[in-house]
């Protein structure tokens, strides 16, 4: 496993680690205040959201259901074409963009697609609920960190890179990270996310500006 920590890495290692997810920029973050309420964008494979459904209504803890959930979404990866219209396939270059494509009418999970142009990238953020990514097309980089210095820095504890058909899940506490596009063409990916974000507008809970260890 080489000690790796996020997106692509068996759930497991996450549950030991407390990882992460994705979400939005500062941008988007914005347009949450001046509406709180997106408007569904693409589509999610019925299939799909009926797995998820079962596995949410479980009713096990966060890190226990993000696992599972990770394990429905590895069985039925979409392809970006049955998700998004292709004019939102292809990225904005004032950042990148989070697509809402389901929420459950009783608020217990949202569906999202996130597309990243090359060089795009989120802040550095944990959030609010368990989350699952799925990686659909291009490759994503990822750095994780910690609180350091009493909470006072941030120190940087693992890097990955997460290719298309990576999917992980995670959960708080610990899931502070920074994800960005380094490849060469967009990058597309499906995220699941334990709370309602179409009242919320994302997953974050909280940015980070501290200064960061290497």
């Amino acid at each position: 496993m080489n000690g790796l920590i996020g997106i692509g890495v068996d759930g497991r290692l996450l549950a030991n680690l407390g990882s992460m997810s994705l979400t939005s920029t500062a941008s988007i973050t914005a347009r949450r205040h001046a509406d709180p309420a997106p408007v569904i964008a693409g589509a999610c494979p019925d299939g799909l959201v009926r797995a998820i459904r079962a596995e949410v209504r479980r009713g096990l803890g966060w890190q226990d259901t993000a696992d599972i959930v990770a394990a429905a979404l590895r069985a039925s990866l979409p392809e970006p074409a049955e998700i998004l219209p292709a004019p939102l396939r292809r990225g904005d270059s004032a950042g990148y963009q989070s697509h809402l494509l389901y929420t459950e009418p009783d608020g217990s999970f949202s569906i999202s697609a996130m597309v990243w142009m090359p060089g795009q990238q989120t802040m550095i953020h944990d959030h609010v609920a368990w989350c699952v990514t799925g990686v659909l097309q291009g490759r994503e980089h990822e750095e994780i960190f910690a609180l350091a210095d009493g909470g006072r820095a941030l120190s940087l504890i693992a890097r990955n890179v997460n290719p298309a058909g990576a999917v992980s899940g995670f959960a708080p506490p610990g899931d502070i990270h920074r994800v960005r596009n380094t490849g060469d063409t967009v990058a597309i990916s499906m995220h699941v996310y334990g709370a309602d974000i179409s009242r919320l507008g994302n997953s974050i809970r909280r940015e980070y500006t501290l200064p960061v260890r290497a």
